[in-house]
């Protein structure tokens, strides 16, 4: 062990076990307080299969960022020269650690071979490995290089704005960035008298010497050791740094994806699985490009990135809870999948509101006897635009369908409101009654015209029958031929809600059923692209006036390729887009409506 072992590398092996000790704790803090089903689903899926899939994503995501790339190519390549780079110095420093030595060594000795190793024999391969440990060197400078750059002109890697770090997340970067360029230094000093390095570091090495002239033997090792011991302490600092900044994400983004593919999801209550997604954010600012109230309303630090990052460190201020639209837009970005609406939706839990005789009326509701009949739930915003009810009342006529109208009158609100806003209580006390009214109602199947209605019942409800928006309903029944509908030679231009779409995935269904009867425009941000109408009920915290330039910016996309018609599939939108311009916008149940033929 002896000739393994100098002063210099003490700081290295503290900052390892101190590391090692701390995540230790928080992990076992965090998992003691997940929920039941979190402990459940963890208890049974432990040892299953579902390992395999968990790897294979840790791999692509944490090492090779994959989302990342897909989403900003250079970007990417930072992100995973440093990551990938780091992994594989380790990797391959272990290998020729143990080519090269015979038996046992220290765990430190791959860390800092180029100096224990100086004095070995010749192995097999040798050269091989010195150049390409100076090969993965240079990769993850490379990506330190981008890094810098970045912090200073963020457009380099496609981002339009960079994220804004506190103090000590900046001291962490700093002392990360100085690891490798100090590891160059050690190791080309050490390859310079050595010459046990590769085309990077024995030429670097030669370079040095050229600047410091030949120097005694004795003043050469301190210059040596300092070297090493200034590596030493770059590794160390940043060991112990790392579970209290951002780059605690390095170590609980692998945690985070082996629990998710064990069906570990957010709870309306935070847990020890938010823990896991608070630390797994790296704060690399991809959402913010994208947030409606950045690129329309210049609204600085309320974005998600800054939402973890505050409650995370215990600091987080209404203001920024509460200003977000829940658009999901940050959802599609995020690069770690971070449930990042649910977690925002936390922060709001539990308020106050006197409530008390508000739902009374709810309990004198009776249930009507549905058998062999749909349920239809219109939701409060498509009776403040009747066109959609009245247009699905006529689909369900001609397509010869019994439904029963759940809220045509004394209506009963779904309750997703009240839960985006954080009255989760009141929010329960809707869903009881609507869950009872469905189920003893024994209809057979629950659509719905409002995006906000079809999210909750489907994703909060417990309900025993499947659930589909309208416009899946109306593709249904055109494949089906129990409608049958006229092709008009307009252009149409389709805005996917943000509830339907990003909420719920549904892109298929309602470009399916436009496709039918009228020309379907493609639009350069759609889909999961599609901007936000900035009229939905997540926030607030901003007044009209700035709704309307987020609903301007919406149309705008929409407009581009000068359609004769808007289309969407969500009253709110509807709404908002009808006093934002002259041309006529339409639900996709009412153009439908209108186009029905008699065969």
């Amino acid at each position: 062990m002896y000739p393994y072992f100098n002063p210099f590398i003490i700081p290295f092996c503290i900052g390892v076990l101190i590391l090692f000790a701390i995540c230790f704790i928080k992990w076992v803090k965090w998992i003691r307080h997940f929920d039941r089903l979190q402990r459940t689903l963890l208890r049974k899926n432990i040892l299953s299969w579902k390992l395999i899939p968990a790897i294979w994503e840790m791999i692509m995501e944490v090492l090779f960022h994959r989302k990342v790339f897909k989403n900003k190519f250079l970007l990417g390549y930072m992100h995973a020269s440093i990551a990938l780079g780091w992994f594989l110095l380790i990797v391959v420093g272990a290998l020729e650690a143990t080519t090269a030595i015979e038996g046992s060594h220290p765990l430190w000795v791959p860390i800092f071979f180029r100096y224990f190793g100086k004095e070995l024999p010749q192995f097999k391969g040798e050269m091989l490995f010195n150049h390409l440990m100076d090969l993965l060197l240079c990769f993850v400078l490379s990506g330190i290089i981008v890094a810098m750059v970045k912090r200073i002109y963020s457009k380099i890697v496609g981002m339009k704005k960079r994220a804004k770090h506190v103090l000590f997340d900046k001291f962490t970067m700093i002392v990360l960035w100085l690891i490798f360029p100090l590891r160059l230094i050690a190791e080309s000093v050490t390859a310079n008298r050595a010459h046990n390095g590769g085309f990077l570091t024995e030429n670097f090495g030669k370079l040095i010497n050229y600047i410091f002239p030949t120097v005694s033997a004795n003043t050469f090792w301190y210059l040596e050791t300092t070297w090493w011991l200034f590596y030493s302490l770059a590794l160390g600092i940043f060991f112990v740094s790392l579970p209290f900044s951002r780059y605690m994400h390095i170590l609980t983004e692998p945690f985070l994806i082996y629990f998710r593919n064990l069906g570990l999801r957010e709870d309306n209550k935070p847990t020890g699985f938010t823990k896991f997604e608070l630390s797994a954010c790296s704060r690399c600012g991809i959402c913010i490009d994208n947030c409606p109230l950045n690129k329309e309303l210049k609204l600085p630090d309320v974005q998600s990135i800054y939402l973890l990052r505050e409650i995370r460190y215990k600091r987080l201020k209404e203001e920024i809870a509460n200003n977000c639209l829940m658009c999901d837009r940050c959802v599609t970005d995020c690069p770690v999948g971070l449930e990042l609406t649910k977690i925002r939706r936390q922060t709001r839990y539990k308020k106050e509101l006197d409530t008390s005789g508000n739902y009374k009326y709810v309990d004198t509701i009776q249930p009507f006897n549905a058998i062999g009949r749909v349920a239809y739930y219109s939701g409060c915003m498509s009776h403040l635009t009747p066109g959609i009810v009245t247009a699905m009342k006529n689909i369900f006529e001609v397509a010869g369908q019994k439904y029963w109208h759940i809220d045509t009158e004394k209506t009963i609100c779904c309750g997703r409101p009240l839960q985006q806003q954080g009255f989760e209580q009141q929010a329960k006390e809707l869903r009881r009654k609507n869950t009872a009214l469905i189920r003893e109602s024994n209809a057979n199947l629950l659509i719905t015209s409002c995006p906000i209605c079809y999210q909750t019942f489907k994703k909060d409800y417990k309900l025993t029958i499947p659930v589909i928006h309208h416009t899946e309903y109306i593709d249904k029944c055109i494949k089906e031929k129990k409608i049958n509908i006229k092709k008009q030679e307009i252009k149409v231009a389709y805005h996917d809600p943000c509830e339907l779409g990003r909420g719920c995935g549904i892109y298929k269904a309602p470009r399916n059923v436009l496709k039918q009867t009228v020309k379907l425009l493609s639009l350069s941000n759609e889909k999961e692209k599609s901007f936000c109408c900035g009229f939905n009920l997540g926030n607030t915290a901003i007044d009209s006036e700035d709704q309307k330039k987020i609903r301007d910016a919406a149309l705008q996309n929409l407009l581009k390729k000068n359609p004769d018609m808007i289309a969407t599939a969500c009253p709110m939108c509807k709404k908002a887009f009808m006093y934002g311009t002259d041309l006529q916008v339409k639900d996709v149940a009412e153009i439908i409506n209108e186009n029905i033929t008699t065969l």
